[in-house]
């Protein structure tokens, strides 16, 4: 059997790190950069890193955004009387994909999960709180993921925020249990939004 030379054995190495790709899809993509010109592949590593620097966290809703606040928080033609909580910025894409909401969001970073050891405190509820303490928020809608962690998430934070007097509401269940918003397509995410339900 052929022995892979070093350098691609460390490209494949690396490109089997990202989510969703195998030894064989690696291989092949290492296989088809190394076939791309030195310019090509320079501007591939040059868009990579410098989307990785420029890339921060809206300081309002936690979205990623390339300067204080995402586009959707600096938009003032958004509704901002709804924030729509989310675990993380793939779910404001898939939200956003829809073209039925135009209201604000919450971005958790993860949901509550005691088995990986991640609480209430390790994510952004505290940052949710803060936000309906000053703001003029009438509905909060909670589009977490519909497994175990996503729903504990949920009722945690719908305890907190009845009694500020804000509606809670639940995206209905059109995204299937143990489904992922993220790969979700628009017309069930549209339906979801739509029979959402107050908690």
């Amino acid at each position: 059997m052929a022995q892979q030379i070093d350098a691609i054995q460390r490209m494949v190495n690396q490109l089997s790190r990202l989510p969703g790709i195998g030894p064989k899809t690696a291989q092949r993509l290492a296989y088809f950069i190394i076939a791309q010109s030195e310019e090509q592949v320079r501007e591939l590593a040059a868009s990579i890193y410098q989307g990785k620097k420029a890339i921060r966290y809206c300081k309002q809703c936690g979205n990623y955004a390339e300067g204080e606040l995402c586009s959707i928080c600096a938009n003032t033609n958004r509704n901002n009387s709804q924030i729509c909580v989310v675990r993380d910025p793939r779910d404001v894409f898939a939200m956003e994909r829809t073209r039925d909401y135009n209201g604000l969001y919450h971005v958790l970073h993860g949901t509550i999960s005691p088995m990986e050891g991640i609480g209430p405190g390790d994510i952004r509820i505290k940052e949710l709180l803060e936000r309906l303490g000053d703001t003029s928020v009438t509905e909060v809608i909670l589009a977490t993921n519909p497994d175990i962690e996503g729903e504990a998430t949920a009722s945690y934070i719908a305890r907190l925020i009845k009694p500020m007097g804000v509606t809670v509401t639940r995206i209905a269940h059109g995204v299937p249990v143990g489904g992922d918003l993220e790969y979700t397509d628009e017309v069930t995410l549209s339906k979801a939004m739509e029979g959402r339900r107050e908690m």
